[in-house]
């Protein structure tokens, strides 16, 4: 019989509130009050999230209140992404569920098989990265900016040998929280203005460097001739994929009162809370 996952699509949310959410419900789940989770979500304002170890002096603040953006620190590693127009997805589930590998890296590869499927619902073809040989491993290395979609790590997803999601993972109390920016479109001009570099020259050429490493949907439907995809197209092929990909059935849910209740404490602890976001 195939096992029941609740789904929660809950669309546009403040920086801060996005990233309450994905702990809340790891929290919840850790506890046995809810099942595993899928969540779909986007951000208002457009916001530029940085990785737990990233230090914040590699953000313009100036710049980023002057366009507008909103501020926030994951839960999770990786580098800086900005999150505008895209899908973005968590997947929060038990270690000690059936087929979740204890290892991190073999983990990203069975939670992205979901994702891999999303992007071939889509008609692109997607693949899933291994470096495992020295040609993989200079093909994709990265070129050391504070960017995410900069290069791919294992069993991340490229087509035609560009990054096209970016994904983080991170563990507590025995639960695995993965999420990650599926782009529709890509503004690699606004995300290298908001970042802080040496000089003006190292800025374009990393941003050279990141433009033909890194790709969104609506850049390989417009190469093919095709017409831009929107949001609920996107999002029907990744539920579908993430279901399928997990083996798994998508019951559409909401948040619990439990939860919107640890939302709202991780918010004013964690991560409206300049202590934490400015904390590296």
């Amino acid at each position: 019989m195939t096992a029941t996952w609740r789904f929660i699509s809950n669309r546009m949310h403040h920086p801060s509130y996005n990233m309450a959410v994905d702990e809340a419900i790891l929290i919840a789940h850790s506890e046995g009050k809810v099942p595993p989770t899928v969540r779909f979500y986007g951000w208002e304002p457009p916001t530029l999230s940085i990785g737990y170890f990233q230090k914040a002096e590699e953000v313009d603040f100036e710049r980023l209140a002057e366009e507008g953006l909103g501020f926030v620190r994951r839960p999770t590693g990786g580098r800086a992404v900005l999150h505008d127009k895209e899908l973005t997805y968590s997947i929060i589930v038990a270690e000690s569920y059936p087929g979740i590998p204890s290892g991190v890296t073999e983990a990203y590869r069975v939670l992205s098989e979901g994702l891999l499927l999303g992007f071939r619902k889509l008609g692109l073809d997607a693949q899933m990265v291994q470096l495992a040989s020295e040609e993989d491993k200079s093909k994709y290395a990265s070129m050391g900016s504070s960017a995410c979609f900069d290069s791919p790590s294992w069993y991340e997803l490229v087509v035609e040998g560009r990054k096209i999601a970016g994904s983080a993972q991170t563990r507590q109390k025995q639960v695995v929280l993965q999420h990650g920016s599926i782009l529709l479109d890509m503004d690699a001009d606004q995300l290298f203005r908001v970042l802080k570099f040496k000089n003006e020259r190292i800025q374009e050429r990393l941003k050279q460097q990141f433009s033909q490493k890194a790709v969104a949907i609506n850049d390989i439907c417009r190469g093919l001739g095709r017409a831009p995809v929107e949001l609920p197209e996107v999002e029907e092929a990744f539920r579908a994929g993430m279901a399928e990909g997990l083996g798994v059935q998508l019951e559409e849910g909401a948040l619990t009162d439990y939860e919107l209740t640890l939302v709202e404490q991780l918010v004013k602890d964690k991560y409206a809370n300049e202590a934490w976001n400015l904390r590296r």
